[in-house]
């Protein structure tokens, strides 16, 4: 499910609100300009007091934005420097409109730095100088002098140097404090590098009416809140679903004792522990409420998984790579039940990956989810490792190749489905990079599926809660044990 506001637009798409605004609304380009600059006016004059401002415009829309910016402040008495990266004569259509309304000098920017006395030096920076659609390198030199006032900075859309839609910098790039962005957050606000550079994200009502989208149709949305599992009154343990675990080795049980326990607090009803009796030994005396059932080969393997009960299955966490692992993810994925593959059993196929994707597209009605970190991903899909691409659109291609729905994991992780539905997930804070925390992160999804959600839905609303479990722990230092009592709290 997928809410109202969340749509994330590339720049492409962004042009497309803009130029429907203006062509089936009948609300100018300028009057939009207005609107974008003085949504970022207001929440500068909300959220600072006033002070001396130092606004850099660029050469296009994105500058033409900040002479709005620059106007609107220097009417309520703030002290306004206006820098400009090209010559004003350069300037056209409504940014050059808008530098005439600027009645006041402007400065070229490559003076920026000494066109202070000291007493009147700046203290916020409003950055107007390229949008979402940069197409240049943005030069170094220029994001040192912004970052050498030491001065809060304010980005007009995405800070300069971002490519709005991969969130990589072209060159380097501007950090913020804030940044105002319009209509719809973009892709480059929640990848990263953009995600560690945006600051505050705040997306302002320039008046483009929402009804564009009905036109645009985005397939990309912002990871939201999860919508969990109903429990039905009469509920009991089989109906709220049975969930295996293949566990490690003897010496490896923990990481799936770690995802058997959230399956459980995930929501399913009944979860088991399977492998071999020699692991299982060890899974005995650390676990009470996760079932136990020993296998000694495929054929048994085979013969559990037929059980009409089992809803869902996880393979992988400390698994081993192994021919073995190998094997048994192939009887997990020809049983039909809904699969999680992780870790090692994705790493199990890491020379022969097309061994995997044709066992999962084989499946009718399939429901699999993969779950790789950048490093499995980049071993797994050789072809798209080297791509330039935005990581939304290289989850794609690989969800497209594999059949699977795609967890790519990372501060920033991509959900994406072979249909092309993508989601970016945004509450996920840096404690999570801790040992086990991919561990759970199945175990969640592995418990949603086991409750009868749809793969796309389970693999977006477990990386949600995942990240919720994370900052519900109140520590600096979490590991991976701290997240499972949080889980869905």
């Amino acid at each position: 499910m997928n809410e109202t506001g969340t749509e994330i637009l590339t720049a492409k798409e962004m042009r497309e609100a803009d130029r429907l605004a203006v062509q089936s609304h009948k609300i100018s380009s300028r009057r939009l300009m207005e609107n974008a600059g003085h949504a970022v006016a207001n929440e500068i004059m909300r959220r600072f007091k006033k002070c001396a401002v130092a606004i850099i415009c660029g050469p296009g829309n994105n500058g033409g934005d900040g002479f709005v910016v620059a106007r609107i402040l220097a009417a309520q008495k703030w002290p306004v420097t206006v820098f400009l990266t090209v010559a004003p004569t350069s300037l056209v259509g409504d940014a050059a409109q808008m530098c005439k309304l600027w009645k006041r000098p402007i400065h070229d920017f490559a003076a920026f730095g000494t066109s202070f006395e000291k007493k009147a030096s700046p203290r916020l920076i409003v950055d107007a100088i390229f949008g979402t659609g940069l197409n240049r390198e943005f030069p170094q030199s220029w994001a040192a002098a912004i970052a050498a006032a030491k001065v809060p900075v304010v980005s007009v859309d995405v800070p300069s140097g971002l490519d709005g839609d991969t969130g990589r910098a072209i060159g380097s790039s501007v950090k913020a404090d804030m940044t105002v962005t319009f209509f719809r957050k973009k892709p480059a606000h929640l990848l990263e590098l953009g995600r560690s550079v945006c600051g505050e994200i705040i997306v302002a009502d320039i008046a483009i009416p929402a009804t564009v989208l009905e036109t645009i149709k985005p397939q990309l949305w912002e990871n939201c809140a999860a919508q969990l599992p109903v429990i039905a009154t009469n509920a009991y343990k089989f109906s709220r679903g049975h969930a295996i675990v293949w566990s490690g080795p003897e010496l490896s049980t923990g990481a799936s004792r770690l995802t058997a326990m959230t399956a459980g607090r995930a929501g399913a009803g009944l979860v088991s522990l399977v492998g071999y009796s020699d692991a299982l030994r060890v899974q005995a005396a650390h676990v009470t409420s996760i079932m136990l059932k020993p296998v000694d080969g495929e054929s048994d393997f085979t013969q559990l998984l037929s059980d009409k009960r089992i809803s869902a299955v996880c393979i992988g966490p400390a698994a081993s790579v192994s021919e073995k692992i190998k094997r048994m993810t192939l009887v997990a994925l020809r049983s039909g039940v809904a699969c999680v593959i992780d870790a090692d059993a994705l790493m199990s196929f890491e020379d022969r990956p097309d061994d995997l994707f044709s066992a999962i597209q084989e499946l009718p009605n399939r429901t699999v989810i993969i779950t790789p970190h950048e490093g499995e991903f980049k071993r797994l899909f050789k072809s798209l490792a080297d791509s330039i691409e935005s990581k939304v659109e290289v989850a794609r291609r690989a969800s497209a190749m594999s059949g699977a729905v795609i967890v790519f994991k990372g501060p920033d992780t991509v959900i994406a489905a072979p249909n092309g539905a993508a989601k970016i997930n945004s509450n996920a804070p840096a404690k999570l990079a801790t040992a086990g925390s991919g561990d759970v992160l199945a175990g969640i999804i592995t418990g949603l599926l086991a409750q009868g959600m749809a793969g796309f839905d389970a693999a977006c609303a477990g990386v949600w809660l995942h990240g919720d479990a994370a900052n519900r722990v109140k520590r600096r230092n979490i590991i991976a044990e701290d997240l499972i009592a949080e889980i869905g709290r």
